[in-house]
């Protein structure tokens, strides 16, 4: 029997052979961004393993466990209801928004063929030519357009499995010239349906808290649109299509496909807010938890990489107020002695400032204006 062969480098050789070198985050997701293709991209150039950027730590991958969620916990509330009983309505939308802080309204009376119509303006603009995305593709957002992969991506410690089109449409909105032509009349129209639906629901959690239906009318002069796009991925278990987080704003309006993957955090863990068709999921953000001293609650959600060989597309609307330079805090018709303001006042401005300083990472944005 042959005795095994073994091999060792001669002294020359073993002195020239260098360790690969360290793996260099930065200049991964700079050259990332700089590509301008997107997670799309990624994914169209044929990879099969996820690259190392958008691996998330094992104490995210450990949590990735979840159950459907029951009726109980993400309601459905019927807004044709508001014909019969109004007070009713008010009711549901207040135990809704004082407990998980997510619930989604059926008969909103937005047609269903514009929701569907939206969703797939919106699919289109991500499936385009990576150059033609790239003629947009922006960090900065002074035009009201931009497209971009991970609003966080410098600050969060692994990259999401996204991509997004984020849109300014008010108070000031984008130049229309400057909305890409393949999705701009379904967004202009659904901006408009959203501002409707927008100031109803207000108008009903004005109510929950026993002050007059105008009185948070104001929250929706600010609207952000974006329309996010979550490409098949390889590995979903090592990543997320979008980190646990909760939304800044005062309400968030989202209109999502049937794919799935959108999941609210509940004191009894993570569970699936489940598609309907022609319904809309609404959240409350950190900012009427603010203004309504917490008596309404705002929400952590996250969405799973999709495991989907169909692309996951949402469109989500962010409501807020439309001055920036004014100040903002607990209202004082529900501040007593009993209950004292939980929170200081500060502007807009600073409040934004302050959440896109950070990555997506929960509740920190409030208890940063903790008194």
């Amino acid at each position: 029997m042959s005795s095994p062969i073994t091999t060792t480098l001669s002294p020359s050789l073993a002195a020239h052979s260098t360790p690969p070198p360290p793996y260099d985050r930065a200049k991964a997701v700079k050259e990332f961004d700089e590509s301008k293709a997107g997670v799309k991209g990624l994914i169209d150039s044929g990879i099969q393993t996820i690259p190392p950027i958008f691996v998330h730590p094992p104490e995210t991958l450990s949590d990735l466990t979840s159950r459907p969620g029951t009726e109980s916990e993400i309601p459905t509330i019927d807004l044709s209801a508001l014909h019969v009983s109004r007070a009713a309505v008010v009711d549901q939308i207040r135990r809704a928004a004082s407990t998980v802080g997510f619930f989604q309204v059926i008969n909103h009376g937005a047609p269903l063929e514009l929701l569907h119509h939206t969703v797939a303006a919106m699919k289109a603009f991500h499936e385009q030519p990576a150059e033609e995305k790239a003629r947009v593709y922006r960090r900065e957002v002074g035009t009201g357009v931009s497209f971009i992969s991970n609003v966080d991506l410098y600050q969060s410690k692994a990259a999401s499995w996204r991509d997004t089109l984020q849109l300014r449409m008010g108070p000031v909105p984008a130049d229309q010239s400057q909305v890409p032509e393949v999705c701009r009349s379904k967004v202009m129209e659904w901006d408009k349906e959203v501002l409707r639906v927008g100031k109803l629901l207000l108008g009903l959690l004005s109510e929950g808290l026993g002050l007059d239906a105008e009185r948070l009318t104001e929250l929706v002069e600010g609207r952000t649109m974006v329309g996010h796009y979550y490409p098949f991925c390889p590995q979903p278990n090592l990543t997320v299509g979008l980190n646990s987080h909760a939304d800044p704003g005062a309400l968030t309006v989202v209109l999502q496909d049937h794919i799935g993957g959108l999941q609210v955090r509940t004191k009894h863990g993570w569970v699936d807010v489940k598609p309907l068709d022609g319904a809309l999921v609404i959240n409350i953000g950190d900012l009427l938890q603010i203004i309504s001293n917490e008596e309404y609650k705002s929400a952590d959600h996250r969405v799973l990489a999709n495991s989907s060989q169909e692309a996951r597309v949402s469109v989500a609307v962010f409501l807020n107020p439309g001055n920036r330079e004014k100040l903002f805090g607990p209202l004082p018709e529900l501040t007593s002695a009993e209950k004292p303001a939980l929170y200081r006042n500060f502007t807009l401005h600073e409040f934004m400032t302050r959440f896109f300083k950070k990555e997506l990472d929960g509740k920190s944005l409030t208890n940063y204006f903790r008194l």
